[in-house]
């Protein structure tokens, strides 16, 4: 929105000439969508206590985690909504809203954080009634496919982009998976929802790890943009994927804005709302910049998350053993005496290291 009204004011007056630049716009986006969700986050927190809607915990299948979690009964969720709401105004003020890569970008954000929210909802409408608890599976599973397919289709019949897959370390090393490249996007889509909505059990840890994974994103939407930037590293160039760099500087700030509160002692969770909404926002981002195989290194945290609870799935049913105390790994860490805070913090310096292990794929090839 003010790239359209001040913009134009560069004729009068010199200064206005910074709203074409996108690292202007980004650093100022990221800054707003911070300002946006700490400012709203107060409010917010305390319409949630009147109505009551806390985290429910449950004691069953694992007591001593329940010990170690039951302070948290109660604390307001669904706070994925005040994310959401910094990252959407904040890329309307500042993103070109005429770009279709911005707009679909924020469409599965949209989305996904809706089927989030039900999920949440429903979730907290039956907590004192016996059944099933949220959504079912194959529901959010369809809804996540949904996006994905949307996402996977447009860029399948634009002629502007191609679907190649990159291969990271190789120049020459890409392999064309034509109409395959559609249910591909719809793997990475989903998968990378699911896997945040995995990450998210412990204070500060998922969205951390989220605005980690955005400014690695950022960087590589830029790259992608800047036709200088592409050639001189050998990426893929794609002018229109430039402007994804705002959109990710506005979940970065949205992201550490809500950290302000979600850091241990939690005072507030993000729920499915926001879980959802950012793993598919991420995911999206990467099959826009074409650096979806980078995802597995940028956001491995969520991997191995993911992984822990697949393999222990895969064992308990096969051998009726178990690999970890429990899982995701973050509590079986907590199960082998690891303090929250601590699990967090070390989650958070490997995730530092993959971001700069993903830039530097950039340029080992």
């Amino acid at each position: 929105m003010l790239y359209y009204l001040l913009y134009p004011l560069r004729e009068y007056f010199f200064v206005f000439n910074v709203f074409r630049y996108i690292t202007f716009r980004a650093a100022f986006a990221s800054v707003t969508a911070f300002l946006i969700t700490v400012i709203f986050a107060p409010p917010i927190i305390r319409k949630l206590e009147a109505f009551n809607i806390g985290e429910t915990i449950r004691k069953k299948h694992v007591p001593d985690l329940y010990e170690r979690h039951k302070n948290k009964q109660g604390t307001p969720t669904m706070g994925g909504i005040l994310i959401l709401l910094g990252i959407g105004l904040s890329t309307i003020l500042w993103a070109d809203m005429k770009n279709s890569f911005v707009l679909l970008a924020l469409m599965v954000t949209g989305w996904l954080g809706g089927i989030g929210f039900l999920d949440d909802y429903t979730k907290l409408a039956s907590r004192h009634a016996s059944g099933r608890r949220g959504l079912n599976k194959r529901t959010k599973l369809l809804a996540q496919a949904v996006a994905g397919l949307i996402i996977g289709t447009y860029l399948y019949l634009n002629p502007a982009t191609t679907s190649v897959l990159e291969v990271p370390f190789f120049k020459v090393l890409a392999m064309d998976l034509g109409i395959f490249y559609i249910p591909f996007v719809v793997l990475v889509i989903t998968a990378s929802s699911n896997a945040v909505n995995l990450t998210d059990g412990l204070d500060g840890l998922a969205i951390g790890c989220i605005a980690l994974t955005s400014v690695a994103y950022a960087g590589m939407s830029y790259v992608t943009g800047h036709v200088g930037f592409a050639e001189y590293l050998g990426v893929y160039h794609l002018a229109e994927a430039g402007e994804l760099t705002v959109f990710c500087a506005a979940v970065f700030g949205a992201a550490l804005g809500f950290l302000w509160y979600n850091s241990f002692p939690a005072s507030i969770f993000m729920g499915d709302t926001g879980a959802l909404a950012l793993g598919g926002a991420i995911g999206t981002v990467a099959v826009f910049v074409k650096k979806e195989i980078i995802l597995l290194l940028v956001g491995g945290i969520f991997v191995v998350e993911a992984l822990s609870v697949l393999l222990q799935i895969i064992s308990f049913r096969s051998t009726g053993k178990r690999i970890f105390k429990i899982a995701p790994i973050h509590h079986h860490f907590e199960m082998c005496g690891w303090h929250e805070a601590k699990v967090t913090v070390r989650f958070w310096i490997i995730a530092i290291i993959l971001v700069l292990l993903s830039f530097a794929t950039l340029k080992l090839r």
